[in-house]
């Protein structure tokens, strides 16, 4: 199999590595945070860029790129610790609107290709604990049209977004509906997170909404699973990047008259780092390559990609930061920064320990062997 990336996948790689050089230093990531995390400007420069549309397909404005240009996107903007809801706006919503053939998807599909509206997936509920089947918003249909009721939490950028796709219960099944942030009945109650982005709670009381697809489950799964191959591919260049400034600070920081990266014990926890590392890369790798595949094949893969994410993150995190000592947790300095968006994204999509629990509930037919 042939890993190589294209030229043109290189080029796009050097045109957001350019753009992250120049546009978004630590010091801009460092005021957004301090500032509330408010990062819809963030997202317009991107869509600057033509990154809003890059999975969205050529007949509504967007460029019509694949899985492998949205993973090497993702790993740049992980290796700039860019904070915006670029992986929610402009993959997994498209993602989720691509399939459907309701209005939805006509309407806010351009939309998105050009950055005007930013679309962010709103599905997580108190008491799910990840469940995508643990659905209680309710939809009732009325007159020729839908209303929801109920409250999504944990709305990434919510408070920022133009509409939402959230999942509903009727009394056929989940759906995935389309609801408009100036819709009726809807009201949002913003915050900062932990890593320097936003979030919001959203509630819903008879709010209009379009249906997007009846098939909410297997909907809300497939955006799910794209979410998951996002989060890989940040991960790897979130951790490249804490390597790199952690080797960096080993080669100058001097303890005995010489710089502690002579210790052979530090050596070997930064080898271990880097080994760590290219585990995720790999299963990075083998996740953005299974998005194609059948949804039970799809599932299993994209779990175990989670599942050694999560391992990998903490691991290298906790050792950077120690590798550091003390200034490694201080808020002006990137360390920590890096460290607080891996533990963000292990929380993301399904814990470590729930996505164990998806891999072992596939494998049940080869008795714990991956195939």
């Amino acid at each position: 199999m042939d890993f190589d990336f294209t030229d043109e996948q290189n080029a796009l790689r050097e045109a957001v590595a350019r753009w992250v050089d120049k546009a978004f230093p630590f010091e801009r990531r460092h005021a957004i945070a301090k500032a509330g995390g408010h990062t819809r400007e963030v997202w317009g420069e991107l869509a600057g860029l033509g990154l809003a549309g890059l999975a969205v397909d050529e007949r509504h404005g967007g460029l019509g790129y694949g899985a492998v240009e949205a993973m090497v996107v993702m790993e740049e903007l992980g290796r700039g610790l860019v904070n915006a809801p670029y992986a929610q706006g402009a993959l997994v919503a498209p993602a989720l609107l691509a399939p459907a053939a309701s209005a939805a998807g006509a309407a806010w599909l351009p939309k998105i290709a050009d950055g005007s509206a930013l679309v962010v997936l709103a599905h997580q509920e108190r008491g799910a604990r990840y469940r995508l089947d643990e659905v209680t918003t309710r939809a009732s249909e009325a007159a020729g049209g839908w209303t929801l009721a109920g409250t999504k939490g944990i709305v990434p950028a919510g408070d920022e977004a133009d509409a939402y796709l959230v999942p509903a219960r009727s009394g056929r099944g989940v759906h995935l509906f389309l609801v408009a942030r100036d819709a009726p009945g809807l009201t949002l109650r913003g915050y900062p997170t932990q890593d320097g982005a936003r979030a919001a709670e959203l509630t819903l009381a008879a709010a209009p909404a379009t249906l997007a697809d009846p098939d909410g489950t297997a909907a809300l799964e497939r955006g799910v699973d794209v979410g998951i191959a996002a989060a890989c591919a940040e991960g790897v260049g979130l951790m490249e990047r804490l390597t790199a400034l952690t080797v960096e600070y080993m080669n100058t920081r001097r303890q005995f008259g010489v710089p502690i990266a002579s210790f052979q014990a530090l050596r070997h926890r930064i080898a271990d780092v880097k080994m760590q590392l290219e585990l995720t890369r790999s299963m990075s790798y083998y996740a953005t390559l299974r998005l194609g595949d059948a949804p039970a094949v799809r599932r299993r893969a994209l779990a175990q990609a989670k599942v050694q994410l999560g391992l990998s993150l903490r691991y290298v995190g906790q050792q950077c930061i120690q590798l550091h000592g003390g200034i490694g947790i201080t808020d002006e300095y990137l360390a920590s920064h890096c460290f607080k968006r891996l533990t963000a994204l292990e929380l993301s999509f399904g814990d470590t320990l729930h996505q164990l629990g998806e891999v072992s509930a596939r494998m049940g037919e080869t008795a714990g062997v991956f195939a």
